[in-house]
């Protein structure tokens, strides 16, 4: 019997994690510490972190602040720094609550929406 998965990218995205990652596209801002704040596109996200669009280099372990709209900034640490992407890990977990908050916001399903 063989077992299918998706693609390797959903597989890999879910080892090792403290919590399952969605893909998703979100824009958003990213401020590594002592920098300035540049425009990005989260393209996964997690109660307990994101990999986001960062052209210029990131190092492990660097602190960085993500703002996405409508939310004050979240502080994580980098964890990895690949090809113009890094990954992130919140300092706070996300509330369940305000997680999926955003994910009903940007993946397109019907989502109460109070405006």
């Amino acid at each position: 019997m063989t077992y299918q998965t998706r693609d390797s990218y959903s597989l890999a995205a879910q080892e090792d994690r403290s919590a399952p990652r969605t893909k998703i596209t979100i824009p958003g801002q990213l401020r590594a510490s002592g920098g300035r704040a540049f425009q990005t596109v989260i393209h996964d996200l997690s109660m307990s972190g994101f990999s986001a669009a960062a052209i210029n280099r990131m190092h492990e372990g660097q602190m960085c602040w993500l703002t996405l709209p409508g939310l004050e900034s979240l502080q994580a640490q980098v964890v990895w720094w690949e090809n113009c992407m890094v990954g992130c890990a919140f300092s706070e977990l996300l509330s369940p609550i305000v997680h999926d908050n955003i994910l009903a916001r940007y993946s397109g399903a019907a989502a109460y929406r109070p405006y």
